[in-house]
């Protein structure tokens, strides 16, 4: 079974492996059914889905009916004012079939205009108090990519006092060093103010190339290999208070939670974390491990 902690001050234990439901997007009701089920199994009780993750919604919402109070449920908007933010809010709600949201967050808000539209009057934020105030939606976050993501995280924890934030966290990320100061300062700052923390793309191996032949269940070429993936994984979980979302490549879900499970906090002492971060930098660099955003040239998700 998979460790619940504290989600940040929200009052929930939540897994520290949190399913990203994006991987039900394409998936047949039959197929989302069996994967909720795995899932369930490690014990897994916080779900992470969005307005635009295709039909990721309307598969949890089977589910949701008989257990809505088992997981914590948190969903995204990617609009940016009030009204269609509200829209897309109480669409989520009447797709999923409940009355009620964990959590709302804000999608990528990773660039200074969209930020600035979410936090005027008349922006997205509004429509999330109101809502949070009508007990539609009980807690607020934000989310985003991109090599300024925590940078643009700390401006809006100055601005409002998010409940979770959401962003990129792997050993090739944290080799931008501007990226990871402002990651570290966000983490203490999200350790003083009890702000949960979510870590995304761990398992990245690369950008997809044009003459790559694989599948593609996920914007990102990922890491297969077993052993690289479940250190990769146990890389993000040796840090106290992170929470990782799965991929939204079902075909490694297992691995994921499998991983999960298997990460043992007493086991990160000094000697063992220093073995961890040497054996995951051995990994990228024989599996070729590329940052998939690079500060000015490619910082968006595609």
């Amino acid at each position: 079974m998979i460790e619940t902690i504290p989600f940040g001050s929200t009052g929930h234990n939540s897994s520290r492996i949190l399913f990203g439901a994006a991987a039900l997007g394409g998936m047949k009701q039959s197929k989302a059914d069996s994967v909720i089920e795995l899932v369930r199994r490690y014990g897994v009780n916080h779900f992470d889905v969005a307005a635009s993750y295709g039909d990721a919604e309307l598969r949890l919402a089977d589910f949701l009916q008989d257990s809505r109070d088992d997981v914590f449920l948190a969903s995204k908007t990617g609009d940016r004012t009030a009204d269609a933010a509200r829209a897309s809010i109480e669409r989520s709600l009447n797709r999923m079939q409940v009355s009620q949201l964990d959590l709302i967050q804000f999608h990528n808000l990773a660039q200074v205009e969209d930020w600035d539209t979410v936090m005027a009057k008349g922006g997205a934020l509004e429509a999330a108090i109101k809502a949070k105030e009508e007990g539609l939606v009980r807690f607020i976050g934000v989310t985003g990519h991109g090599t300024k993501i925590a940078e643009m995280h700390l401006k809006s924890l100055s601005h409002f006092d998010f409940a979770s934030v959401l962003l990129p966290y792997s050993h090739a990320s944290m080799q931008d060093q501007q990226y990871a100061n402002e990651f570290e300062a966000l983490y203490r700052l999200c350790e003083q103010k009890g702000v949960a923390m979510q870590t995304i793309k761990a398992i990245a191996h690369r950008r997809w190339d044009d003459d790559d032949d694989a599948k593609r269940f996920s914007w990102y070429k990922p890491i297969r290999e077993v052993d690289a993936l479940t250190r990769a994984v146990h890389w993000v979980l040796r840090r106290p208070k992170l929470f990782l979302n799965s991929s939204s490549d079902a075909t490694l879900l297992k691995m994921v939670l499998e991983a999960g499970a298997s990460f043992n906090a007493a086991s990160m002492n000094e000697s063992g974390a220093r073995d961890l971060e040497a054996a995951v930098a051995t990994d990228a660099a024989n599996l070729k491990v590329q940052p998939l955003f690079e500060r000015g040239v490619q910082d968006g998700v595609i």
